[in-house]
């Protein structure tokens, strides 16, 4: 029999883990801060924590423009992210314009019951400096 009480603890540990950074982390880098700390956490166990958060809406997930994937805490209500391509730096925007241009050209096509997804990425100015 499985022991829930023991990955209840450690996806509680990524959860805590992914309230205290700052900006996206990939799954391994959050899993070697999460070893460095001396959690008894697995790899895979990181990785299935960060779908189960994506999946309720609590993280959202990014692939860079490298192919890596990162993930980082969301507030609930909809929104686009400016994403940092050297360090992970990510920034909660409101599109309202986006949003309008996304409906016109459903709307235009034909489509309904539409959603979407912006990452916008460049350098942030720490990095830029």
């Amino acid at each position: 029999m499985p022991n829930t009480t023991r990955s209840t603890r450690q996806r509680g540990e990524v959860m805590a883990l992914l309230q205290q950074v700052d900006g996206a982390r990939s799954a391994q880098q959050l899993h070697m801060m999460l070893r460095e700390r001396g959690a008894k956490v697995g790899l895979t166990t990181v990785y299935r924590t960060l779908q189960l958060l994506v999946d309720a809406g609590e993280a959202d997930g990014t692939r860079l423009p490298g192919g890596e994937q990162v993930f980082r805490l969301c507030s609930p209500t909809h929104h686009h992210h400016l994403v940092c391509r050297t360090c992970g730096k990510t920034i909660e925007v409101d599109g309202p314009a986006v949003e309008r241009w996304a409906d016109e050209v459903a709307a235009d096509n034909g489509f309904t019951d539409v959603s979407h997804t912006i990452e916008i990425f460049g350098r942030c100015r720490d990095c830029a400096a």
